[in-house]
């Protein structure tokens, strides 16, 4: 919601005061659809040819998700904290092998599925019972698992920043796009010099505006929506790394309830619950 108000309050401020100050919509609107199919086709078209198609495909998934709310909220928080906890709980009782049926068959587990949000998703899921079945198998230390939870977070973190840079390289290209629109619409203006100047002056016009919607669209829309989905990615990686505190926490011999203290600590403080919410939620989903 926000983001489509922060689009009408950018378009209606720019083309609003347009108007005020006696420009003629007629004039662009007349060209529009020319100069956007330039200006979009050729930019698009670059755009498939810079990109492999595994980035195209990402790029289509993250703009619709940047376009609805975060789903990173306080609540998801205490959700994936409590059932981290109550895992650690269980293994620290019963002994690691008692949560190797929960490892190995996840969607099976009652943990798991006793938090839906985050037992469904797939990157949590996988991120926590891949590092707990290597603390199970006992074959790693704390330090070498760490390592690898650190690589395995950042080539998420570059996966998922492809297309914030596949969106940064269109808005960089936009305004070069509007530039050869207005040099193709200078150069029809020059064909047709013979014309009365009321008609050369529209052609002229017209070519402006393509220099005009590049820098609009690549300014206006496109280089924002980039920087909006690049938080989103920021987001994701947050998670992974509030789980990575909290396991190794656990493997170098905190009890469950200070392991995942140091799994909020890493949490962004617009979400974090405090630690009697968290403590009190736990204790909530436990009993």
């Amino acid at each position: 919601m926000l983001v489509i108000i922060g689009y009408i309050v950018c378009l209606g401020c720019i083309f609003g005061m347009y108007v005020v100050h006696g420009g003629n919509m007629g004039v662009i609107l007349r060209a529009l659809p020319f100069e956007i199919v330039t200006i979009l086709g050729g930019a698009l078209g670059a755009f498939v040819v810079n990109n492999q198609p595994k980035v195209l495909r990402a790029t289509l998934r993250a703009i619709p998700l940047a376009l609805k709310g975060s789903k990173y909220t306080k609540e998801r928080y205490m959700e994936l904290m409590s059932m981290l906890y109550e895992i650690l709980q269980k293994a620290r009782k019963e002994g690691l092998m008692a949560i190797e049926k929960d490892v190995e068959a996840p969607h099976e587990s009652e943990i798991f599925r006793k938090y839906p949000t985050v037992g469904s998703d797939r990157h949590v899921v996988e991120f926590t019972t891949d590092y707990l079945r290597m603390m199970v198998s006992g074959n790693l230390n704390a330090h070498e698992i760490e390592a690898l939870m650190d690589n395995e977070i950042e080539t998420h973190h570059q996966e998922a920043h492809a297309p914030v840079a596949a969106l940064a390289r269109l808005a960089g290209a936009l305004p070069a796009f509007g530039i050869v629109a207005a040099v193709l619409g200078v150069v029809n203006t020059m064909a047709s010099v013979g014309q009365p100047p009321a008609v050369l002056g529209s052609m002229i016009g017209s070519a402006l505006l393509g220099t005009f919607l590049g820098i609009l669209l690549a300014y206006g829309v496109v280089e924002p929506l980039g920087g909006l989905v690049e938080q989103k990615t920021e987001d994701a990686s947050k998670e992974l790394q509030c789980i990575k505190s909290t396991l190794l926490a656990s493997m170098q011999g905190y009890n469950p309830t200070t392991a995942i203290e140091f799994g909020r600590k890493v949490i962004f403080s617009c979400v974090r619950p405090s630690f009697l919410e968290l403590e009190g939620h736990v204790k909530g989903r436990k009993s």
